[in-house]
């Protein structure tokens, strides 16, 4: 009876690692594309930043209030890590290149890149062992990110800025992948605090360099409201940290392997890139990628 819960309690936190993980890469998704939205328009980076964090900063005050800022339990470097990599840092890095970067670039550059600077730092430095099936899991991601980045260059023109700030945001959002894995934090009290430092950063570069938010009509403050501040800053962060907790650094990154994608369609339908073939047949090897990349059948091999 006892081996019968904990395997009931095992698939259950299973269940909801990869629930929290798909959530995730839809609203990345949707994140991707109301940025390019809003590189037509008087918001800032800045003054994205504030709506991205603010809302996330206030509804969770009762937990970073709890917590205190700086957690007597999490060591500073962990925190600082955290807030670079999924906050201020990493939300000003990306959010500047993907405002000259198309939707399904954007996806290829930085969805894409995730799942693989993840799982080098876990090999480098924490001494992980993907098996076979992960690793070709990961090789088949390469392949297909491999499709949309020969589309993606051959249909537009991509700047260096797209090449250097993506991939770097990547590299932060794994850096935080692994350090909230060993934070010991739970994922309310990672993503109060990540907000709520994030926050105080930008009001501190509006303060400095001033902020149109007051500027730009509703309807478009509305539209950010709900896609930065709702489900990016808010739901998706939660998400993610269960998927972390519940899947592990690595395989949670894993998922953000359908970004590229979710991105090229979204960009398709709202943005009028042109998706083909190429786009499908990406599509379907990322996703194969993805799946072995979580391990799903090395768990029923293995059984």
């Amino acid at each position: 009876m006892v081996a019968l819960a904990q395997d009931y309690k095992k698939s259950n936190s299973l269940t909801s690692g990869y629930a929290g993980a798909l959530v995730t890469v839809f609203i990345w998704a949707t994140w991707i594309i109301a940025t390019r939205h809003s590189s037509g328009t008087h918001l800032g980076t800045i003054d994205l930043g504030l709506i991205r964090y603010g809302l996330p900063a206030l509804v969770l005050a009762p937990v970073w209030l709890k917590t205190g800022l700086i957690p007597r339990d999490v060591p500073l470097a962990l925190l600082a890590i955290m807030v670079c990599g999924a906050g201020a840092v990493f939300f000003q890095v990306t959010t500047f290149a993907i405002h000259s970067t198309p939707a399904s670039a954007v996806g290829v550059l930085l969805g894409g890149s995730m799942p693989l600077t993840a799982a080098l730092i876990g090999v480098l430095l924490f001494g992980e062992r993907p098996d076979l099936t992960r690793w070709l899991g990961l090789a088949a991601i390469v392949a297909g990110l491999a499709i949309l980045l020969v589309l993606a260059l051959g249909n537009h023109e991509i700047s260096w800025i797209s090449f250097v700030f993506l991939p770097l945001g990547a590299l932060l959002w794994a850096g935080y992948t692994h350090a909230f894995k060993r934070s010991g934090l739970t994922a309310l009290q990672g993503g109060a605090l990540i907000a709520v430092w994030s926050f105080i950063i930008h009001v501190g570069l509006a303060l400095v360099f001033g902020t149109t938010i007051f500027e730009v009509p509703l309807p478009e403050i509305g539209l950010q409201f709900l896609s930065q501040g709702v489900l990016s800053g808010l739901a998706a962060m939660l998400a993610y940290g269960i998927a972390v907790r519940s899947l592990g650094g690595s395989q949670a990154a894993a998922f953000s392997a359908l970004t590229p994608v979710l991105a090229a369609f979204g960009g398709s339908i709202f943005l009028d890139e042109p998706v083909g073939v190429w786009e499908i047949a990406a599509a379907v090897i990322t996703g194969l990628g993805v799946a072995l990349s979580t391990g799903i059948l090395s768990h029923r091999i293995n059984r």
